[in-house]
């Protein structure tokens, strides 16, 4: 058997515990804004995706609604390294309104009119 040089070792260990640390160092904080509901009427659904996905992700405010003047604060937690989404809202009476390419950054307030 050949005997293992300690700093090639060293090295190797100090290089593997790196890799573990690099998705954690660059991993995005949640991003937490203020909605509020400028439209007149009661958002009873509200979704926000990523521009590049091909579907609604699940609803935002599940149970509750938004009544018009109400604010509700949402916070996103995605891994996503940019704040930009697009909004879809559905309205009590079945109607729906898309904003697309919303930057959204931690501590904004959005009015969705």
């Amino acid at each position: 058997m050949r005997p293992i040089n300690l700093r090639f070792f060293l090295l190797a260990i100090s290089l593997a515990f790196s890799l573990l640390l690099v998705p954690q160092a660059f991993a995005s904080e949640a991003v937490t804004f203020v909605l509020e509901n400028g439209t007149g009427e009661t958002i009873v659904e509200f979704y926000a995706s990523p521009p590049s996905a091909s579907d609604w992700e699940e609803d935002i405010l599940g149970l509750d609604v938004l009544n018009s003047g109400e604010t509700v604060e949402i916070t996103i937690d995605d891994s996503r390294e940019d704040c930009l989404y697009d909004f879809l809202a559905v309205f009590d009476d079945g109607s729906e309104l898309v904003h697309e390419e919303i930057a959204i950054c931690d501590g904004e307030h959005y009015t969705y009119r």
